[in-house]
């Protein structure tokens, strides 16, 4: 059976001004093309019109207009992607920006869709050719004066940064970008865009994202890399700058090289992995919601001085008109005054929110990027994780694996360097650290500030980040890398106060299916080394009540798990009757009445874990009549295996269940002997 890698994180979609989803629910009632036909109609004519301040300011238009999901439909319509795309090549260097950054909006906010139809309507082609022209236009030695060469470098970099980001949009949207990427020679280009970073870091940043996406499996691109292309993205990740948007810079191209390992001589892996997670470990290192507070207090400070900087100007303002009624007076000496706005004399007014970000965003980079370093060859489907039955050594399921291939899953593996690293580098311990919940000033701050609120989410999913990368390392590392198994215990009960602390846990589904699967792997490993659990049975049975009525099969999956884990460990305690047969007639319920095949295949596959063996489990099993209600079901579930199997599932996951399925039909003439022995 093929195999595939652990799921890799992807960035949530780019929004200019938060949410592009914000107009989603206007498209319900199925006029929304009609009523933005009126507008995008318009704005598309005047991209013709012999004026580029014209065809500027319709760009301009476009680019907000695209951030309204009901619009979308009607500018598809319209050709919008061809009648934007020409104008990446416009005379006038400010559309060229514009219409780039219409294009920007349009392959964020559109989705994967819409960046498949821009690339089946070309859009490749014209962007490229921007992309060439740019970096011409950087080499470019025109004799000008310094003024207006410095003034249109930069506008070619404001070009080229739009560019990239529509690169780097349809690029994770879209195979066929890839492809076209590769064979163009795209490569060279945003390199030397890259090399830029002393002096353009906002560049630079647009191309480490779009380059860790295209580096991403991509065997084609990686014989494409020469080594002073190695050495433009080894100096990026090593520039000694510590400012957060550098810091920024620094782990998405910690994040690209990882991807290029396999084209990094042997020699240099140790050096090359220990560079990658020294700047992963630094990111960890720092606070973030100390940055939140301390940067969100040198923003007010800035602020109330650039207030008072205001009433100055003001002041100055009225002194000048009195001076100006004056000379009035005066024929022909008119004195002449240039307009000063405050905003000329003041910085960007978001410079410590957009730092902020960056360090924010740095970190659940750095957290992805680890969680892809755990190399895995488990099913790919998001819904579907390790769903299999147990690995261990029960009578009644011996060789029930020897169908589709062997092992259904493959154990989780690091390399020796990146073992070690991990550990050096105090991995696990920082990771440990960001699983806490968000500094509690840090939010309250941030839900009082309209343009700061945005952040509360970014924390709590660092958050959730944290959790799967210790699901992760759980998984990986050794229980004395863990720290023994006491430290397996105290982040048991550390994971148990994270999840009971909120009594609205069930309603946080991000949060929900991280900690249930960081429980479960953890759970696992204690199970598999004979540590002893620490949830008590009330603690478990809330959490698997609550949790079972989710919407997320992910966390109904690791919920099933978690029990199938717990109860097999009870079932060989003595005394343990009464929870075995609560968890017996959970698992059996969800089985049979939950909508999903995957769910109802996990809870098969613990009820076989639990009541494979042992006196107490054998006793429960007889006392619950699970024989009487697995003998019923057993037809029903072979009947939806074939009714729904081939529409809803993958290759892989039918595997699965037809192994559950037989399975099932063992444990159903294994607990017959087990009834009949009990019972005469």
């Amino acid at each position: 059976m093929g195999k595939s890698r652990t799921k890799r994180f992807k960035r949530p979609q780019f929004s200019p001004t938060g949410d592009c989803q914000a107009e989603a629910v206007a498209a319900a009632n199925g006029t929304e093309g009609e009523e933005d036909d009126g507008p995008a109609a318009e704005l598309l004519e005047k991209l013709q019109h012999p004026s580029a301040e014209v065809r500027e300011c319709a760009c301009a238009g476009l680019a907000r207009l695209v951030q309204q999901r009901p619009a979308l439909p009607g500018l598809a319509r319209r050709d919008a992607v061809r009648r934007l795309g020409p104008l990446l090549l416009d005379p006038s260097l400010a559309v060229r920006e514009t219409a780039a950054g219409a294009l920007r909006n349009l392959s964020a906010c559109g989705g994967f869709e819409v960046c498949d139809d821009m690339v089946t309507k070309d859009i490749m082609t014209p962007l490229v050719a921007l992309l060439k022209e740019c970096s011409a236009g950087l080499d470019s030695n025109e004799m000008s004066p310094q003024e207006k060469k410095d003034q249109n470098r930069n506008s070619i970099e404001n070009i080229a940064n739009e560019a990239m980001n529509v690169l780097w949009n349809i690029c994770e949207c879209s195979s066929r970008a890839v492809s076209i990427f590769n064979k163009e020679g795209c490569l060279e280009i945003v390199l030397k865009f890259l090399s830029r970073f002393p002096t353009n870091v906002d560049l630079a940043i647009s191309v480490a994202y779009c380059l860790q996406t295209v580096t991403e499996d991509n065997p084609e691109l990686l014989k494409s890399f020469s080594d002073p292309g190695l050495h433009v993205l080894e100096s990026a990740m090593l520039s000694p700058v510590s400012s957060m948007e550098y810091i920024l810079l620094k782990t998405l191209v910690a994040g690209t090289i990882w991807n290029l390992k396999d084209i990094i001589p042997s020699k240099s892996q140790a050096e090359i992995i220990n560079a990658i997670l020294k700047v992963l470990s630094d990111v960890l290192d720092l606070d973030a919601g100390e940055t939140v507070i301390r940067m969100q207090e040198a923003e007010k400070q800035r602020l109330e001085a650039a207030a008072e900087t205001e009433d100055v100007l003001e002041s100055a303002s009225r002194d000048a008109l009195i001076e100006d009624d004056e000379m009035e007076e005066i024929p022909h000496k008119r004195k002449v005054r240039r307009k000063t706005f405050v905003s000329d004399l003041l910085p960007s007014t978001d410079r410590e929110l957009r730092e902020t970000i960056a360090l924010l965003t740095a970190q659940q980079t750095a957290l992805e990027i680890i969680v892809n370093m755990c190399c895995t060859e488990d099913p790919s489907d998001d819904e579907w994780e390790e769903l299999s039955s147990s690995d261990e050594s029960d009578a009644f399921m011996e060789n029930s694996f020897s169908e589709c291939g062997g092992q259904l899953l493959s154990p989780l593996c690091l390399s020796h360097e990146v073992h070690t690293a991990f550990t050096n580098y105090l991995i696990p311990k920082k990771i440990f650290e960001k699983t806490a919940f968000p500094n509690s000033t840090a939010v309250d701050i941030c839900s009082r500030s309209p343009t700061w609120k945005s952040l509360i989410r970014k924390m709590s999913t660092i958050q959730c980040r944290a959790l799967v990368c210790l699901q992760s390392l759980v998984s990986l590392l050794d229980v004395d890398h863990l720290g023994g198994p006491a430290a397996l215990q105290t982040l048991a009960q550390h994971l148990s106060q994270l999840l009971f602390s909120q009594p609205d846990f069930a309603e946080h589904v991000d949060f929900l299916e991280a900690i249930s699967s960081a429980l479960r792997a953890l759970l696992q490993t204690m199970a598999s080394k004979n540590i002893s659990q620490c949830m008590t049975p009330n603690q478990l049975m809330t959490l698997c009540t609550a949790g079972i009525h989710s919407g997320n099969t992910g966390v109904r999956v690791n919920i099933v798990s978690i029990l199938g884990i717990t109860g097999s460990v009870l079932a060989k305690e003595d005394g343990t009757l009464e929870t075995l047969k609560t968890i017996g007639c959970f698992l059996l319920e969800v089985a049979t009445k939950d909508p999903s095949l995957v769910v109802a295949g996990e809870a098969l596959d613990a009820l076989f874990d639990v009541f494979a063996d042992g006196k107490e489990a054998e006793r429960a099993s007889v006392q619950i009549k699970l024989l009487s209600a697995l003998k019923e079901f057993q037809p029903v579930f072979k009947m939806k295996i074939r009714k729904e199997g081939r529409g809803k599932y993958s290759p892989d996951q039918l595997c699965v269940l037809d192994n559950v399925k037989m399975n099932l039909r063992r444990f159903v003439a294994y607990q017959e002997t087990v009834e009949k022995r009990l019972t005469t």
